[in-house]
């Protein structure tokens, strides 16, 4: 009954968004109402669920998402990620194009969020597909694959970072086995796969791009950037700091935080605990990206402040996904899928996979289905003793599989490439869906080993 009530929830879910066009927040917390209801919580428990689900999902995010959104803005206003791309692409050279096209969407896709990133990156691609005399399609899948890898595995992300704290990771070893994982996923969704796509699709290579469709977005003088090691440095520095602390721990603690921390100890968990390393990095950022280069600080200020108003929405809307995930809890379901599969032999990584992958291919949200996931599979992966980092890796790979037409990525792909609905399913879907796959099967190998 259990698991029938929340299939009811997604299909209403669906039905407000899908048909209705209610906006996606709304329609998660009148679901999570509805939910709560059927499941027989208390009228009077059900406000307090759902507030706690929105405080609790945003509670530790709020901190690394804003500042990791103010980071990305001040990079892309300055000029760094136009520079970080030209100079890959300029040192790689024409045989080794992709593999720079690759690296700079990697770092870029990195600051910035994934929408942000293939706007910014789409005018450099356009203008270096024409220069060389290269198909649009041939750099594009290769750099959607880069920037859709880091949105799905790779914290400061919404959807790895708000799951890692469902799932009660280390936002580190997320980093750490999402890097490991993002290389071979990249390169078999991007490179290798655009060679296959040439022979499946050929009509979509032939197609010279649609800019316009991109809008209004700055043009940049070379000369007038920051360099490409300040431009660099900035956009990873997030994910040094937290690095750094990974390893520091895993060398000389085995990979566990030490019972009684030395004052090293302290200092370098307090440096790579997520907020503080989104916001050391933001400050590195208003200097490198800022003061360094004379910028006023009123115009650093407005380029933050636009940022804010960007993700306003996305976080809402991940608090709402928090509250759908909390009444599912409080309700029940959590523990009933636990029972369900306790006697099963299915990992808890496929299951949490599965779970995101429907719920992807029913809602088109990327974010609220890995949520959603999160919530059901906490339970089983608590049964059994999966690592919770690769958890994250799981739901977040399920959770970008098969991007089709409920998704605003898919028509925003289409629109920009100029192809028809059969081209963008047999280039953008395929790429987002082996993502998904290959994905899955790293963090089953991965569970091998750790």
């Amino acid at each position: 009954m259990e698991l029938f009530i929340v299939v009811i929830g997604v299909a209403i879910l669906l039905f407000l968004i899908a048909k209705v066009k209610l906006n996606t927040f709304v329609s998660l917390v009148i679901v999570s109402f509805i939910v709560a209801i059927l499941l027989g919580m208390p009228l009077g428990e059900i406000p307090a669920a759902i507030e706690e689900g929105i405080g609790s999902q945003l509670g530790h995010l709020a901190l690394v998402f804003g500042f990791g959104a103010m980071l990305g803005r001040l990079v892309a206003d300055a000029g760094g990620a136009f520079r970080i791309a030209n100079t890959l692409i300029e040192k790689f050279g024409r045989k080794k194009i992709q593999v720079a096209v690759v690296l700079a969407s990697f770092i870029i896709g990195i600051a910035l969020f994934f929408e942000v990133g293939l706007v910014l990156l789409l005018p450099i691609i356009f203008a270096i597909a024409a220069e060389l005399g290269l198909s649009m399609m041939y750099l594009g899948l290769s750099m959607v694959a880069a920037l859709s890898v880091t949105h799905g595995f790779l914290p400061p992300h919404p959807a790895p970072t708000a799951i890692a704290g469902i799932y009660g990771a280390n936002i580190g070893m997320v980093l750490l086995y999402g890097l490991i994982l993002a290389v071979p996923t990249v390169l078999i969704a991007g490179p290798l796969y655009t060679k296959f796509a040439q022979k499946i699709v050929p009509s979509a290579f032939k197609q010279s791009g649609n800019l316009s469709a991109v809008g209004d977005f700055k043009e940049f003088k070379l000369e007038e950037t920051p360099s490409f090691l300040a431009s660099t440095v900035t956009s990873l520095f997030p994910v040094i700091l937290m690095a750094v602390s990974t390893l520091y721990n895993m060398i000389l603690h085995g990979g566990k935080t030490p019972t009684h921390p030395s004052m090293l100890d302290s200092i370098i968990n307090f440096i790579g605990s997520p907020g503080v390393a989104m916001l050391i990095s933001l400050l590195v950022a208003i200097y490198t990206m800022g003061i360094r280069r004379k910028i006023p600080m009123k115009i650093l200020m407005g380029s933050m402040e636009q940022a804010v108003k960007q993700i306003a929405m996305m976080l809402l809307i991940i608090g709402g996904g928090g509250a759908f995930k909390q009444v599912l809890i409080e309700g029940g379901v959590g523990d009933y899928v636990a029972n369900l599969f306790a006697g099963s032999s299915l990992s808890p990584l496929i299951l949490a996979w599965l779970i995101a992958v429907v719920l992807r291919l029913a809602l088109g949200s990327a974010t609220v289905a890995a949520l959603t996931a999160a919530g059901l599979a906490a339970p089983l992966m608590a049964a059994t003793g999966t690592d919770p980092a690769l958890m994250v890796i799981a739901t977040g790979a399920g959770s970008v599989f098969f991007s089709h037409v409920n998704d605003a990525g898919f028509w925003m792909f289409k629109e920009y490439f100029d192809l028809s609905i059969k081209e963008t399913v047999l280039t953008w879907s395929v790429v987002e869906t082996l993502i998904a796959v290959v994905g899955l099967v790293g963090a089953l190998i991965l569970n091998i080993f750790v």
